[in-house]
């Protein structure tokens, strides 16, 4: 009898739960978006937006949602205040969030979501700003509150904590965009405070610094988020209203952009990303913009607008650019991030014919 009982209960929660995914949880579509199309055959494709834990957890199953019915649906973790993105080498997305002063892992292709903080401790995780991975999937975190560089291991675990001092104070002014060289065994960090950039080995120790304050060539005006590219090291040079490119060592390469309000120049430079074409994107925190350059620093097209809808941006802060040409951009103030794809020109075909 206690069976059957059971077994009642359980289809009443189901018709229950079909009624009310009927009424309440059906899933909004997607707006369709036209694709970007560019010159030569190319072209920027938007392809979806996600902000909380629950989009990861699509498929629930029939006990869990019975349980949710009885107990109370889970609270999901949303995203706050997002900063910066990036991808590993299983696919799965990390963003950084200093507005819950944690780090968001999504997993879309295992249906499987992570939130690393640390509230308590000697080295408490305060505000998570940029983000890094190396080859083996370590996560590397800078803390612009603490001054301290979080590296977890894959499974989210804490390894270590670069620049934490005696007392609990950490080395670095204002530690922001990290990039990591695993081939090298090398970290590159910009601390916007001290207008320069550290060259570190895998266990914080300090080999090299690079730059000063000021506008000249090699030189900064608050860096933020750094990016390596090949043998190039990305440099957003805020204050400056400009991208600088250095070579491994710090030599000064090339830069691109200049103050101002129209379509090729910068005033709130975010993340940057280069694609397989060895473009340069640049986020445009003012401008709700993305811009795309070539080497030469040519404007070749931009996207994005104010707004809340696809392709539209508040405030976007930090980009990354998969070795799919997928492009992730982190809408701050809209608490989500967006997805592009860029198709660049088709590839040859080698050989001939056979």
């Amino acid at each position: 009898m206690r069976r059957a009982g059971v077994i009642a209960l359980a289809a009443l929660c189901l018709i229950t739960l079909t009624g009310a995914a009927k009424t309440k949880s059906e899933p909004k579509a997607e707006v369709e978006v036209p694709p970007l199309m560019l010159s030569g055959g190319r072209k920027l494709v938007y392809e979806r937006t996600f902000s909380s834990e629950r989009e990861v957890k699509l498929k629930r199953g029939f006990w869990t949602r019975v349980f949710d019915l009885v107990a109370g649906a889970p609270n999901y973790h949303q995203m706050i205040r997002p900063y910066s993105v990036v991808t590993d080498s299983k696919g799965r997305i990390i963003v950084t969030d200093p507005g819950s002063s944690g780090v968001h892992i999504f997993d879309f292709n295992q249906q499987k979501y992570k939130y690393l903080s640390r509230p308590e401790g000697k080295d408490v995780l305060q505000a998570p700003q940029c983000v890094a991975v190396d080859a083996q999937d370590n996560i590397y975190v800078t803390d612009s509150e603490s001054g301290k560089v979080f590296v977890f291991d894959a499974n989210g675990k804490l390894r270590h904590v670069i620049g934490s001092l005696k007392g609990g104070e950490g080395y670095f002014k204002r530690p922001t965009g990290i990039a990591v060289d695993s081939e090298a065994q090398r970290i590159y960090l910009s601390d916007t405070l001290r207008h320069k950039l550290y060259v570190l080995d895998l266990q914080g120790n300090v080999l090299q610094t690079i730059g000063k304050r000021g506008v000249g060539e090699g030189e900064f005006n608050f860096p933020t988020e750094i990016r390596l590219h090949g043998q190039e090291l990305l440099v957003v040079d805020a204050m400056n209203f400009r991208v600088q490119a250095l070579s491994r060592s710090g030599q000064f390469l090339y830069a691109i952009g200049r103050i101002g309000e129209t379509n090729g120049t910068m005033f709130r430079p975010k993340g940057i990303g280069t694609d397989s074409e060895d473009n340069v994107y640049v986020v445009d925190g003012l401008f709700d913009t993305v811009q795309v350059f070539d080497r030469q620093a040519r404007l070749l097209y931009y996207f994005g607008q104010s707004g809340n809808g696809p392709e539209e941006f508040q405030l976007p802060a930090g980009l990354f650019i998969d070795r799919d040409d997928r492009i992730y951009v982190v809408d701050s103030y809209n608490h989500r991030v967006q997805v592009f794809r860029y198709s660049g020109l088709p590839k040859q075909a080698s050989g001939g014919a056979q």
